[in-house]
């Protein structure tokens, strides 16, 4: 009898967690939405940090690189753009 209690309360502290792990990611989610909004991302900027992308071209294909954070980010299509010519 007490491990199935012992297995009960195992899978009852793991749905807690999986419920807290889901509420915090929409928390999380809600606020990067409202920084966004409140910051009003603008084309040229890099997304994460907001300093100013340069634009460098690598297999043909125009790309977007942070030099502060290093992310590199993709217009639409050039994803596709890169993966054909690879």
């Amino acid at each position: 009898m007490v491990d199935d209690k012992d297995r009960l309360g195992s899978k009852l502290r793991d749905k807690q967690r999986g419920d807290e792990d889901h509420y915090f990611a929409q928390q999380d989610k809600a606020r990067l939405e409202a920084l966004k909004a409140a910051q009003g991302v603008r084309p040229g900027l890099c997304p994460r940090c907001c300093v100013e992308l340069d634009e460098q071209t690598r297999e043909g294909v125009s790309i977007d690189q942070c030099h502060d954070c290093g992310g590199v980010w993709l217009d639409r299509g050039e994803l596709e753009m890169l993966s054909e010519r690879m």
